[in-house]
């Protein structure tokens, strides 16, 4: 659960577009030659800036689409949709015009629970289905979530997150950022203790499963769950590190998905 990067006024209420002109993609990466492309879904308070570590080695020939969402980053004054199935609604609006060629879906954490409900609105409105989604260290989507943090005062949600490494102590220091932090990681946090899919709905397209071997929130069983969505193929991969593991091991679950999508 990395920190949000800093917000500015929106450009929200317009027309969804490509490329530069899209709100959505924030700090593309585009690869020579590349063959197909990959949108990155972030943690909860997480924005695009969280994916930083991944373009210093992005995958050969896959161009990195790191997608913004409101109420963080560059659309901080945004206001994020209430539900994650309305969020995955306006997230397919947003980058409908970035499917004109080969990509794959990744999402961490809260960002894999959106990849999924992202990709099943996809199949629903008969759009051509990703090359596979790459869901991280995040419970399956059927299955409730074991514990509730957003009950806590600001205090108690600061300790839970310091506590697995989701948040930098060193940031106390800025309170003004810290209360901006804290919000975004929070109504975040309460959209995802409030999803629950209605039950375990396949995806239309091969699933990958990828968590830390030292994760204390989502351990390997409840990475299995996932099983019980996949359409078809199907692989759960522990990489070294923690909850954090896609950014702290970011050459390695790189070298993952760009062998999977080879």
């Amino acid at each position: 659960m990395r920190t949000p990067a800093a917000a500015r006024p929106s450009d929200s209420g317009r027309t969804p577009a490509r490329g530069a002109d899209s709100p959505w993609i924030v700090g593309r990466v585009t690869a020579p030659a590349a063959r197909l492309r990959l949108f990155c879904l972030p943690q909860a308070g997480g924005s695009a800036a969280s994916f930083a570590a991944w373009r210093l080695t992005p995958p050969a020939r896959i161009e990195l689409a790191t997608v913004e969402l409101p109420g963080r980053g560059v659309r901080g004054a945004e206001p994020l949709p209430p539900t994650v199935e309305e969020l995955a609604d306006a997230v397919l609006d947003g980058i409908t015009p970035e499917l004109d060629m080969p990509y794959a879906v990744f999402g961490h954490s809260f960002g894999a629970l959106l990849g999924y409900e992202l990709t099943r609105r996809i199949a629903a409105r008969g759009l051509t289905p990703p090359l596979a989604l790459f869901a991280s260290s995040s419970r399956a989507p059927h299955v409730p979530v074991a514990k509730r943090i957003t009950g806590r005062d600001d205090e108690g949600l600061l300790r839970w997150l310091e506590g697995f490494g989701g948040f930098p102590s060193e940031l106390r220091s800025y309170p003004a950022y810290l209360r901006y932090a804290v919000r975004t990681v929070r109504q975040d946090l309460a959209l995802t203790e409030a999803y629950l899919a209605p039950g375990p709905g396949p995806v239309a397209c091969p699933l990958h499963v990828l968590g830390g071997s030292g994760d204390p929130l989502v351990g390997a069983e409840q990475l299995d769950r996932w099983r019980d969505v996949a359409g078809g193929p199907f692989s759960r991969t522990l990489h070294p590190g923690g909850h954090d593991h896609p950014f702290t091991g970011a050459p390695g679950v790189l070298a993952r998905i760009g062998a999977v999508l080879a």
